[in-house]
């Protein structure tokens, strides 16, 4: 993965290439921290800093600043984003000038706007008058339910812009009430079709020739429909190999951009009140919506998304995502590898064929934790539909039309909140917020740090055996109604992702423990991974005010155990890896060798880390041989220690090195 874009490596390259072409075209802004590290990452390897805590952390506040400025300077709504992201998306779709232009291009584009303009208007002006009414008599709350379904049936009415607009609600607790989330649920499975003879037409458009002529048969019923278009189950003449074939709405292109021109339009006589509830004006919030939903209309970036997720997942036999038939695909047809599959919300099915649930579930955490933490592109839309198990328990993703991408300052911004919650440090947690993009640049976190530890602290203490995303997130919503929080559009896909995710789990198993799964995923990435960001957060972890904890080390070991006896226990796992002929194989025991290496490197060349790890050993006027002992014990097997030798006398000339500048500039700034 690209560690400034989080792009797969094929990404990495259509990243570097189309910002050099579009760097003046698109209006995106360029941070100057990225720029020295783009031209490095064409080259087969990434160089990066010396893992010296005092040299990361200095960066990461120069990093800080620099972000923090651009955003007081930006006035911009798409600039923001880009700057909330980390990185400048490489080929955008949206605008707002973009939108304006394709609207207003068209012949009697004026007398269309003012009609969908009063057709709009008028069904949500009814709406909200029946809300008012309801409000004065007194029954505002009793009549919830039946408001909420009148909603939902109102964005059916109203088109797909509409839908898609109920959908992206239902995971917006900053702008909706938990209740109505829950009835806009509905519209992600239930949307009525476009007739046969509309799709087939749009195919053998698409490709040019007779459907006849490419499939030998093709389902007369759809698989799935949806708010941009519907599936189709069919088979290649060719190669009888079976495939799904997923076709665009009829016409929905001007459709949905003009009614983007209208909802920026309104948009911007509501900013003030924006402004003053989620701390951003209402068009940023229509932007990043507009976005997502030119990129999921165009077919030719969601086999793009396949691709990338393909090769993500590539070395990894728990998982499967579906080939894609690019010379049978266009922006309006996508033909795919069929799944054969059982949907996740079918236990007894799950069971009678002859899956361990345990090691399924195993699986799809450690999947959806890859994808958040490690490659920074996930799965935006994981609802039953779209997940499914296979016979020899593998997980198998589908539908890639709503992904998201995290850049790596999101992704360590994340592990950074992570770290923060487990050392009880809720004000960096606050700051955490500002950071993502949920507070504005310049908001007084004061008031919301209290709120922050009594829901953290009321949900981790607990323990992992009753902790639920969904109970934290529930005491979240309303910590987002108190304060100007708003949830950036890539979070409440993150947010929505985990949800579902512990949703399907709870439904195969309903004692299943999350975290049982997820912290021992995280606490192995802590001490294996080699990027220095995350040896710096490894040592945050180990350190709470400035006191070793021997105990919290010793626990990660055994969780990060754990984590690899887990998976390469997997039947899948085993059986693949058997069949395949790719290298990768899955890890049997735990490697800390890199591990001791860059510790023992840290040692020498960091002097406040060597003074902090030397009065862990003599701290309470004892020596700490016992935890040292213990520590060794959990890791003799687990550690190549010639290698370490080694590796030590190789590089000993520059540990010597490091060592002599490192007390030279401490004498110096001594005096």
């Amino acid at each position: 993965m690209d560690l400034t874009t989080g792009y797969s490596p094929r990404g990495r390259l259509f990243y570097i290439e189309k910002h050099r072409k579009r760097e003046n075209l698109s209006g995106c802004l360029w941070p100057q921290r990225l720029a020295p590290r783009v031209f490095n990452l064409a080259s087969s390897t990434v160089p990066g800093p010396k893992p010296q805590t005092v040299y990361l952390r200095k960066k990461n506040e120069k990093d800080a600043a620099r972000k923090t400025a651009l955003l007081q300077e930006s006035t911009s709504a798409m600039e923001q984003l880009d700057i909330e992201r980390g990185v400048c998306v490489p080929f955008r779709k949206y605008t707002p000038e973009t939108v304006r232009d394709k609207v207003l291009e068209s012949q009697g584009a004026i007398l269309s706007l003012i009609d969908r303009g009063v057709e709009i208007v008028w069904n949500l002006g009814l709406y909200w008058s029946g809300l008012v009414y309801d409000y004065l008599v007194g029954r505002d709350q009793e009549v919830v339910p039946y408001r909420a379904r009148q909603l939902r049936n109102l964005l059916c009415d109203l088109g797909p812009s509409f839908i898609k607009a109920g959908q992206v609600l239902a995971n917006r607790p900053d702008i909706i009430r938990e209740d109505y989330m829950n009835e806009l649920c509905i519209l992600q499975d239930d949307v009525p079709p476009f007739p046969n003879q509309v799709a087939f037409t749009i195919i053998e458009e698409e490709l040019g020739k007779p459907l006849e002529t490419v499939f030998s048969k093709i389902s007369s019923r759809t698989i799935a429909a949806a708010s941009l278009g519907q599936v189709y189950r069919a088979t290649l003449r060719d190669s009888g190999e079976d495939v799904a074939i997923k076709v665009q709405r009829p016409e929905i292109e001007p459709i949905i951009y003009r009614d983007l021109f209208l909802f920026r339009t309104l948009a911007s006589f509501l900013n003030g009140i924006s402004l003053q509830k989620l701390g951003c004006n209402a068009e940023l919030i229509v932007d990043e919506f507009g976005e997502k939903l030119l990129e999921e209309l165009d077919y030719t970036l969601e086999a793009r998304n396949i691709e990338d997720f393909l090769e993500n997942f590539k070395n990894d036999p728990t998982v499967k995502i579906p080939q894609v038939y690019k010379h049978l695909s266009g922006s309006r047809v996508l033909v795919m590898e069929w799944i054969d599959g059982i949907r996740c919300t079918n236990p007894q099915a799950i069971k009678e064929a002859g899956i361990d649930v345990n090691s399924f579930l195993t699986v799809g955490v450690s999947a959806a934790l890859r994808q958040l933490l490690e490659f920074g592109l996930f799965h935006g839309d994981p609802h039953p539909g779209n997940i499914f198990a296979m016979r020899d328990g593998r997980i198998a993703y589908v539908d890639f039309g709503n992904v998201a991408v995290l850049s790596q300052l999101n992704k360590q911004i994340l592990i950074d909140a992570v770290v923060h919650a487990v050392n009880e440090d809720y004000i960096e947690m606050a700051n955490d917020f500002t950071r993502l993009g949920f507070l504005a640049s310049g908001t007084d976190v004061s008031p919301i740090v209290p709120a922050l530890e009594a829901i953290w602290q009321n949900s981790s203490g607990k323990g992992l055996s009753d902790f639920n995303f969904r109970s934290v997130t529930g005491k979240f919503n309303q910590l987002v109604y108190q304060y100007p929080i708003r949830i950036p559009e890539r979070f409440s896909l993150v947010i929505r992702s985990l949800l579902t995710q512990e949703g399907i789990c709870f439904t195969l198993k309903p004692d299943f423990k999350f975290l049982e799964v997820a912290y021992p995923y995280v606490a192995k990435r802590l001490l294996t991974d080699p990027d220095p960001a995350l040896r710096e957060r490894l040592i945050q972890v180990l350190f709470k005010d400035g006191i070793f904890q021997w105990k919290r080390l010793e626990n990660l070991i055994v969780l990060a155990k754990e984590n690899v006896a887990k998976m390469s226990s997997i039947p899948a796992a085993r059986v693949n890896n058997r069949q395949s002929s790719l290298s990768w194989q899955v890890q049997k025991k735990l490697d800390l060798t890199d591990t001791v290496k860059d510790g023992a490197r840290l040692f020498i060349v960091d002097a406040g880390i060597r003074r902090q790890l030397l009065l862990a050993l003599t701290e309470d006027s004892k020596l700490h041989i016992q935890e040292l002992v213990d520590v060794y014990r959990l890791v003799e097997d687990d550690v190549d220690l010639t290698s370490v030798a080694l590796e030590v006398l190789r590089e000993f000339p520059s540990f010597t090195r490091d060592l002599v500048l490192s007390w030279s500039e401490s004498v110096l700034s001594d005096r």
